[in-house]
């Protein structure tokens, strides 16, 4: 198992909500891939913050590739420290009147329309990974279903090679019947790259189809439990 990417001790950070967010302590390692069930929509993007340093916690301690957050000195270093996370959540914004490959460019380049070779070859390499096909790249983004749509916000995501992959609530808007092949791409892409994945979902399937291991939030304490036999329970193996 690769290094200590992230770990969280004794964090409550409190957002208004009915009691404080807590995580008593959660370790992930660099090449490990886990799914987080028990965090709804706003305590998702609490976590999300939390972990890339956009927030502090109220109590304890956040420390991403051995450095607390706290420690973060400016917007700058903070915006240098951001380049090793790519986020998949629907508040990532698309440009719907734009194509699918316009959209993945953009993190390669500004330059849409006529796009430059270099930045084609780019996107298509990236549309493949996340299984978009040729077809896709010409649609209109406005015009694409929901589970393309969180395909090119998966290849946004990995586009600038980053070093952990967050996915907030990533398919609450996709098809049920398409959640086992997306959660099979994510899982595929996450061990490719050697990431570190940390999936948040409310869908136990879909957690177990992209992590190798499933905790479940105890909001009162903060704990992250393994559900015992959870993939005895989902037919998984």
């Amino acid at each position: 198992m690769g290094d200590v990417v992230l770990e969280l001790r004794g964090v409550s950070k409190d957002y208004r909500g009915l009691r404080p967010l807590r995580v008593k302590h959660l370790q992930v390692h660099q090449g490990e891939s886990i799914a987080l069930l028990g965090f709804d929509q706003i305590t998702a993007e609490v976590f999300v913050n939390l972990v890339t340093g956009a927030i502090v916690p109220d109590a304890g301690e956040v420390r991403v590739f051995g450095h607390s957050t706290a420690d973060i000195a400016d917007g700058e270093a903070w915006l240098a420290s951001l380049d090793r996370f790519g986020i998949l959540s629907d508040r990532a914004v698309l440009l719907d009147r734009l194509t699918v490959a316009q959209n993945l460019a953009v993190p390669f380049s500004l330059d849409l329309d006529p796009m430059p070779d270099s930045v084609k070859a780019d996107v298509r390499r990236l549309a493949a990974e996340v299984g978009l096909d040729d077809a896709d790249l010409e649609r209109i983004v406005a015009d694409v279903d929901a589970a393309a749509r969180l395909r090119v916000r998966l290849g946004r995501a990995i586009a600038l090679n980053p070093r952990v992959l967050l996915a907030e609530h990533p398919t609450a808007a996709a098809p049920p019947d398409d959640v086992p092949a997306i959660g099979a791409d994510i899982s595929r892409v996450i061990a490719s790259r050697g990431l570190a994945g940390v999936t948040i979902t409310a869908d136990p399937t879909f957690a177990a189809a992209v992590a190798e291991q499933v905790l479940t939030l105890q909001p009162a304490t903060g704990e992250l439990n393994a559900r015992p036999g959870w993939r005895r329970w989902l037919g998984w193996r």
